[in-house]
């Protein structure tokens, strides 16, 4: 019986593990991450001055509250096997990084990977998750981006199973970013895991092309949005799919930053920003600072955006909003501008997923462009609109 009841307890405690911290992201995550503007070149200084100015140039105000520090932050592991942070670029430790991330009303965020090593080729997690998960912990990291590099042959599911388990016993709740590339299908497995999971390879600034390397490839702004398109019924409030960290402010120009982030928004994605905080240009804040635009990805009912209908080089996409409204976005993938007309009452847009539909034939919609914030008519009229290359049009239907 003694026995019996010790299996029991272990049962019932493995058990305890086996989730991940419910009530977080119920809308996707929105912060910032040091990788694609900083990549290696990380320290505390950098850190603390990005969250100042997160705190203060309204981005704290329109919704963001993540500072993630992503790779090569990592120094050795003491005699018990505990992480310590590089001495060099963090001599003030992580806890008084993340004390100060806190003071400014914001949540700090770390990186890790499932191998022994990071890609960047410093301290990873691999048979010392639960120790780093207490770690964290003892921190306050809020945040944790969790890598698929020197893996070893491990079995995805099982090795994000296991942080997952581990960041769950250390008691802290932390937002679980899986990033695994989408080389395992984690949208058919990781909703129980984590919070959101990458679905591609990383991005680069471009917003049409593929930047190869030796063994792997980056890609840009549409060929990962395209590979999102069937993956939209696997996402929801509290499991996200992840299509990575936003290039806004990075190199390309205002319109693709503007199309960039809003289909990001369409797909209901987190939004993590990747520019230098620090130096930025009134237009690249205000693209990232767009309240209607942004309400539109963290809207409550959390469901993706879909492409209706596609002619020639513009994509016609829907996203069923709460309250009744639609968001229709025309991505125009041409450099060049286009023309479209867009008939609504011979447009029957309708969403098994969400089960809603729009019956433009029997209801009125009033129209706003939420880029320009301005009132453009009606349903009840046929839209006619001129697109610039590699832009969007962007507007939200509200039943009138």
């Amino acid at each position: 019986m003694k026995q019996m009841l010790l299996s029991l307890a272990c049962v019932a405690a493995l058990s305890a593990y086996a989730q991940k911290f419910d009530g977080l992201d119920l809308t996707p995550q929105m912060g910032w991450n040091s990788w694609n503007r900083f990549q290696c070149d990380v320290n505390e200084e950098l850190i603390r001055e990005t969250a100042d100015a997160m705190a203060t140039n309204g981005m704290k105000d329109a919704g963001y509250q993540y500072i993630n520090l992503d790779d090569c932050w990592q120094g050795r592991r003491d005699a018990q096997g505990f992480i310590q942070p590089d001495p060099a670029r963090f001599p003030s430790g992580m806890k008084a990084l993340a004390d100060y991330v806190h003071s400014k009303g914001l949540k700090f965020g770390v990186y890790s990977d499932v191998g022994y090593q990071t890609c960047g080729s410093h301290v990873a997690s691999r048979g010392h998750e639960f120790q780093d998960a207490q770690t964290y912990a003892q921190w306050g990291v809020d945040y944790l981006k969790y890598d698929w590099c020197n893996n070893a042959g491990l079995k995805a599911e099982g090795a994000y199973t296991t942080m997952r388990d581990a960041l769950h016993a250390a008691g802290r709740p932390v937002v679980f970013s899986l990033c695994e590339w989408g080389q395992n299908q984690p949208w058919l497995w990781a909703a129980n895991i984590g919070h959101s999971w990458r679905t591609t390879t990383d991005i680069y600034p471009c917003f049409d092309g593929t930047l190869d390397h030796t063994n792997w490839q980056q890609w840009g702004v549409l060929r990962i949005l395209d590979a999102q398109k069937p993956l939209r019924t696997y996402a929801g409030p509290g499991h996200w799919n992840d299509p990575d960290m936003l290039e806004v402010g990075n190199g390309m120009s205002a319109n693709e930053d503007r199309a960039h982030f809003t289909m990001w928004c369409l797909l209901a994605a987190p939004l993590i920003s990747g520019n230098d905080l620090r130096h930025m240009s009134p237009e690249t804040l205000k693209t990232l600072t767009d309240r209607e635009v942004l309400a539109v990805d963290q809207d409550a009912l959390g469901v993706p955006g879909f492409v209706y209908a596609t002619n020639g080089s513009v994509e016609v996409w829907f996203k069923p909003l709460s309250g009744g409204d639609w968001a229709l976005c025309l991505l125009n993938r041409s450099r060049d501008a286009k023309k479209i007309s867009f008939d609504w009452k011979h447009e029957p847009v309708a969403d098994d997923f969400s089960r809603r539909a729009a019956h433009f034939d029997t209801t009125t919609y009033s129209l706003r462009n939420l880029w320009t914030k301005q009132p453009v008519g009606d349903t009840s009229r046929i839209l006619e609109a001129d697109i610039p290359g590699h832009d969007v049009l962007l507007l939200r239907l509200g039943k009138m």
